[in-house]
């Protein structure tokens, strides 16, 4: 139950950056009447979309890479993340942001007063994958402690190790003393 626990939360949560990363680049308004220059996408509107999905996604890579204390704290920065793509998402529909990118595109034409509307599809999507990353973030904080960490398979006892490190020093002593270790006699 384990494995597929974390990775049903890392397919949740990559899917959470990734719908934002995809809805930043896509159009977020529509000009009403042609004569101002394109009209923006969600990144323009808010530039803060495409770092923190960027950053929730090595969040998840560093999930997979750490255990307790530190994934803990991993997920809280993931959920930080996806509290940061909503935020980011509700100041790009922000009458003011749209008027002033638009009125910054159209300086020259003196087109101040464009007629515009949200498409609501993209920011919609944004804001379903802030969900995602913000539901992602506190599952790790929560339940992250009893997945199993990348590298468990590979970590040694520590009796073992300490058997290993006495051999090592040994082997190293003979040689230091000029004895061949590899000598059976």
């Amino acid at each position: 139950m384990g494995h597929r626990e974390l990775w049903g939360w890392v397919g949740a949560t990559a899917l959470g950056c990734v719908l934002v990363l995809f809805a930043a680049s896509r159009t977020w308004v529509r000009l009403l009447e042609a004569g101002g220059t394109g009209a923006p996408t969600g990144g323009e509107l808010s530039p803060v979309l495409t770092p923190v999905a960027l950053a929730g996604l090595a969040g998840i890579v560093a999930v997979l890479a750490t255990k307790g204390a530190g994934r803990r704290v991993v997920g809280a920065l993931i959920a930080l993340c996806g509290a940061g793509a909503a935020a980011g998402t509700w100041t790009g529909l922000s009458g003011d942001t749209v008027t002033a990118l638009l009125r910054e595109r159209n300086v020259l034409r003196g087109a101040a007063g464009l007629p515009w509307e949200i498409t609501p599809l993209w920011p919609a999507v944004a804001a379903a994958g802030a969900v995602l990353m913000i539901a992602g973030g506190i599952v790790a904080v929560v339940r992250g402690g009893k997945w199993a960490g990348m590298s468990a398979r590979y970590d040694r006892t520590a009796g073992k190790a300490r058997v290993q490190a006495k051999d090592d020093r040994a082997l190293w002593d003979a040689l230091d003393r000029g004895d061949d270790p590899t000598d059976p006699s």
